[in-house]
């Protein structure tokens, strides 16, 4: 284990001695296991910022220039370095996650996501004339441009993941990347950065810091381009900034996914992925599913079933290697979660089970809870959850089911369970989501060749899926040939 990481997750009432010594703030962060404020990490101020990025912005025009079959090599030689520092990198995702397993997937789903980037990197960009439909003797050839500083902000529910499953494509690309990671989940950037200085080069074109709102905003004032994972009302804040640049700001925002489940399906197989979809990383996902709408003659079958699965359920405490269900990363939002329940029951809905934050080792948990009788005037069926709820509602007709679905301000994705794969894509067709998962639930998380964009208030931008993923970092320039004569003004002559 690496003394960065040691010392950042010494658990201490004043924040430990770290390098970069001089940083003029600390930032502190608490153990979502145990409820120790354990970690702390020092904040660069704005000049050091801008130095940094005057630094990288230096080496990126030979960055950009360099054949992308280079760049794919370096960032192979950072996925071989990954695997190497596993232990490490496990460790501190778990100390900032408490949870095991997408701990290790988030690993492993980088390292691919690095694979099959480089994989494809030879068939990415064309630069082949094309003549003109009109005019024959017009060509043009594509040049494609990086747009020089990358910055990302991510979030804190996946924090390896989604501080670089947008730098990974970026750098490809020829960009230069900054990530400020959340100061809720800090302590894998200092098991990461060890890698990042192991693959000769990367430090300069690569720069990982966990910070807070203060750093994004300095770090948007510096940026070419901005993606941004988080909520939607931040993301506000980050398109007004960005806008005020006339830059391109990326948004993956919130969601409040809807999962129908229509006469004719499979209820087995429908409750077990409405549980995985709203449960799995404890619901702290934006696609989790987060209501549940239910054809009105399955709907008591599928409850019972589905409270007998989320019953079973188990806290991986106090063994982290036992268990499906993690503490809470971020604790105000387990106070929203609490709020959520607390209005639905007053408002008459039924409690089948969980339904209260229990404390356990100086964590916030909650079992899986299954909530009926809602009505869509209740903020757990109109407002992000981001933890293990299950709202159901039954309905009538599918015509019900799709206008409930669609009476959202969200639009990220949606599941439908059908008695055949034909009559789901059907009614997936009319729903208002991004991506919709055909006798499933939350397949965008284990599926991301497909491009998909966010509708209303859940994203905005080219889709980070798919072949877009690579070419939104790139501008697109047309070099235009005349290969015949070119015209005289005469041509043009009124007479």
């Amino acid at each position: 284990m690496s003394d960065n990481f040691a010392a950042l997750t010494t658990a201490s009432p004043v924040p430990p001695q770290m390098p970069d010594a001089g940083a003029p703030r600390w930032l502190r962060a608490r153990n979502p296991r145990t409820g120790l404020w354990d970690a702390a990490f020092p904040v660069p101020d704005q000049d050091h910022i801008a130095g940094k990025i005057a630094a990288m912005r230096a080496v990126q025009p030979a960055w950009a220039a360099a054949p992308i079959a280079v760049r794919a090599d370096l960032l192979r030689q950072f996925a071989e370095m990954l695997r190497r520092v596993r232990p490490d990198l496990q460790v501190a995702l778990e100390a900032d996650t408490g949870r095991r397993l997408i701990s290790i997937s988030e690993i492993d789903a980088v390292i691919a996501a690095i694979e099959g980037w480089s994989a494809l990197s030879p068939r990415l960009l064309t630069d082949d004339w094309s003549a003109g439909r009109s005019n024959p003797s017009l060509r043009h050839r594509p040049q494609w441009v990086a747009y020089p500083l990358t910055v990302v902000i991510s979030p804190w529910n996946f924090p390896l993941l989604l501080a670089l499953i947008d730098a990974i494509p970026a750098l490809l690309a020829g960009c230069v990347v900054v990530v400020k990671s959340s100061e809720v989940t800090p302590r894998f950037a200092a098991a990461l950065q060890p890698v990042i200085e192991r693959v000769e080069g990367l430090t300069a074109l690569l720069w990982l810091l966990p910070g807070d709102a203060a750093v994004g905003a300095a770090l948007i004032d510096h940026a070419d381009i901005v993606c941004f994972t988080g909520s939607v009302a931040t993301g506000r804040v980050v398109a007004r900034q960005a806008a005020e640049r006339m830059i391109p700001a990326f948004l993956e925002l919130g969601g409040k996914d809807p999962l129908l489940v229509l006469e004719g399906a499979d209820l087995d197989a429908a409750s077990d992925a409405a549980l995985r979809g709203a449960v799995l990383a404890t619901g702290q996902a934006c696609q989790s599913i987060e209501r549940l709408l239910v054809a009105r003659p399955l709907h008591d079958d599928f409850v019972a079933l589905l409270a007998e699965k989320a019953k079973a359920v188990r806290f991986n405490w106090p063994d982290i290697a036992v268990g499906e269900l993690g503490p809470n990363i971020f604790a105000p939002q387990a106070a929203v979660l609490a709020a959520q329940i607390e209005d639905a029951l007053a408002r008459g809905a039924q409690l089948h089970c969980g339904g209260r934050i229990e404390h356990h080792g100086g964590g916030l948990w909650l079992a899986p809870t299954l909530l009926t009788g809602v009505t869509p005037a209740m903020a757990v069926m109109r407002e992000e959850s981001f933890g293990p709820l299950l709202p159901v509602m039954a309905f009538d007709h599918v015509d019900d089911a799709v206008t409930l679905a669609n009476d959202s301000d969200f639009g990220l994705s949606a599941a439908v369970f059908a008695g055949s794969l034909d009559e789901a894509e059907a009614v997936g067709r009319r729903l208002e989501a991004g991506a919709v998962s055909l006798n499933d639930a939350a397949l965008t998380a284990l599926f991301h060749e497909a491009p998909k964009q966010s509708f209303k208030l859940s994203g905005l931008g080219p889709s980070r899926m798919g072949l877009p993923g690579f070419t939104r970092f790139l501008r697109c320039k047309a070099l235009i040939a005349n290969h015949a004569r070119p015209l005289p003004l005469s041509r043009f002559s009124e007479g």
